[in-house]
């Protein structure tokens, strides 16, 4: 009889036996619930055997006898008064702990504990609460069957690849139903963050209204998602309300987890911490990066998937050149510590990335994630990965530290039918439609098509699943068009230059301009001018406007 534990206070297992009482208690359990009318099995013992046998141990034992499948709100209100009530850490019990698992996710609901937290709490433990999530949004209250809102087309998020293929739909078919899910009120240029941090964009300049953006006739939900119910074609809001799509997009971007670097989310923008990957804090890289005059600059790397594989060096190859031209370089040490095994994963652009690590003097630390940060004590911890798998513990000091988090998909993404074993919504690499739900699409950051995370993918992916959602539809027709995996890192190498990668699927090269213009190997300075100058306009005017500049997607026929 396993014990599967939901949170630190509370398990739940199938059905308890007298005779294994004695070992509940050995293991620390102080309490039980039984959740199992009498009677139920025919090789079932009956509570007051259980509730004896717990006696004679010095165990409390409660009885709340719930039928499966009827689950009332006035039961999960008194499953929660005796997880108060009783000595914990308390085991509760069923035939195979569902009907536990729900009492507490109900419960919970109703104590306003976020939805995500519950769904991956009793998925950790084993228990499927996807038929009751409405219930849970609904603080753990039976709601009605109403729909709030109902679209041909729903798209969840409003960054650039939601805002992209809602334009990119609009452009193709005018009179289209779609709404926006999103409860953010401004939508960010995140590319441009780099540049901020090495001095050359103002911050305000990456920033503009999300109502200034959504695409007219676009109407936009001002909320956020709790949870998908795909078997209905809903998606369940905050505070319960259901919003019905005859086609989903899913666009919510990826979730930057500051909380899995320990201390991390206490000392960053102070003691000299500081992080591109946030609005607030890239004005901070700046400021660091021209008050250092001597000591240690420590530039970290997460594990992949990250947004944007190239910005950690990018903040990385901006400083040290301002470091450089100002005559403070000799005087300043740099590190790179990077949890992968390369510098960067197309080999073709290592020698002009690694001719200026050479030139900054910069010390490359393969294999090594940033597990601990104390800003206070300018110290940080990474755990290296030997190349016999052992691990070991190195410690730095510093006097500033550039920290990418490591980067998850959205919570209630993660807990949903929608995922993949990883958390990130399961797609078809080339059409981007999802391989078991066909009527739901996903692309940008959240979805697992083995591509660079970069807006620059999202801004080709966007018409493709426009394409292809509206083939489903039958709005128009021919064969599916396919994404082959095309992303751009603009690699700001110093003030003025830029290694310009492009690539697609197994890294193959896929330049938008012919050698002689752009040679994406090299150093150029006409790729900082398209980076600096050309790419914000491309990006407000073309991308979000459903103007498919140099983004047409190709007819394909796929098997």
């Amino acid at each position: 009889m396993p014990a599967n534990p939901i949170t630190p206070t509370l398990s739940v297992s199938e059905q308890v036996l007298p005779q294994g009482i004695a070992d509940l208690a050995a293991a620390g359990f102080k309490s039980i619930i039984c959740n199992r009318p009498d009677g139920e099995g025919t090789d079932q013992p009956s509570f007051a055997e259980v509730q004896a046998a717990a006696k004679a141990v010095g165990m409390d034992a409660a009885y709340l006898p719930i039928v499966a499948g009827l689950v009332s709100d006035a039961d999960a209100l008194a499953f929660g008064a005796l997880t108060d009530r009783l000595p914990k850490p308390i085991l509760a019990y069923c035939r195979t702990g569902t009907r536990s698992a729900t009492l507490w996710s109900l419960s919970e609901g109703g104590r306003n504990r976020p939805l995500p937290e519950i769904i991956a709490a009793t998925k950790g433990a084993g228990y499927d609460m996807s038929g009751v999530v409405r219930r849970i949004a609904n603080g753990g209250r039976t709601p009605t069957d109403a729909v709030d809102a109902s679209h041909a087309v729903v798209i969840i998020g409003g960054g650039a690849a939601g805002i992209a293929v809602a334009a990119s739909l609009k452009a193709r078919k005018p009179d289209l139903d779609i709404a926006i899910i999103d409860p953010a009120d401004i939508h960010y240029y995140q590319p441009g963050w780099t540049m901020v941090g090495g001095g050359i964009f103002e911050p305000e300049t990456t920033a503009r209204t999300m109502g200034s953006l959504i695409p007219s006739g676009v109407r936009w939900i001002k909320a956020a998602v709790a949870a998908f119910e795909p078997d209905k074609n809903v998606v369940i809001l905050d505070g319960c309300r259901v919003v019905k799509y005859g086609q989903l997009v899913v666009t919510p971007g990826l979730k930057l987890n500051w909380a899995g670097i320990e201390g991390l989310t206490e000392t960053l923008g102070r003691n000299g911490v500081t992080s591109n990957y946030r609005y607030d804090l890239a004005p901070y890289t700046w400021e660091l990066v021209k008050g250092l005059e001597h000591g240690r600059a420590v530039f970290t790397q997460p594990p992949m998937p990250i947004k944007c594989a190239g910005a950690p060096q990018k903040a990385l190859y901006l400083s040290a050149d301002h470091w450089f031209r100002s005559g403070r370089l000799q005087n300043i040490a740099i590190d790179f510590f990077n949890a992968g095994p390369v510098l960067f994963g197309v080999k073709e652009y290592v020698p002009a990335l690694m001719q200026y690590i050479e030139k900054y003097k910069a010390q490359l630390h393969f294999q090594h994630r940033l597990t601990r940060v104390d800003g206070p004590a300018k110290t940080a911890w990474f755990t290296k990965t030997n190349a016999d798998g052992t691990t070991e513990t190195v410690e730095t000091g510093f006097d500033m530290i550039h920290v990418v988090p490591p980067q998850i998909a959205p919570d209630f993404v993660r807990v949903s039918p929608l995922a993949d074993a990883a958390g990130w919504v399961d797609v078809d690499q080339a059409t981007l439609r999802h391989k078991s739900l066909p009527n739901i699409y996903s692309l940008g950051d959240v979805c697992n098509a083995p591509n660079a995370k970069t807006a620059a993918a999202a801004r080709k992916q966007a018409p493709v699943v426009a394409h292809n959602l509206l083939k489903d539809l039958g709005a128009i027709s021919g064969p599916d068009v396919v994404y082959d995996g095309y992303g751009s890192c603009p690699l700001t190498v110093e003030r003025g230059k830029i290694v310009l990668a492009e690539f697609g699927y197994g890294g193959k090269l896929l330049p938008s301009f012919p050698g002689w213009l752009i040679d994406g190997t090299k150093p150029s300075h006409l790729a900082w001018l398209l980076k600096e100058r050309m790419l914000p306009p491309i990006y407000w005017q073309a991308m979000l406007r459903g103007r498919e500049w140099m983004a047409k997607p190709e007819a394909v026929t796929v098997s």
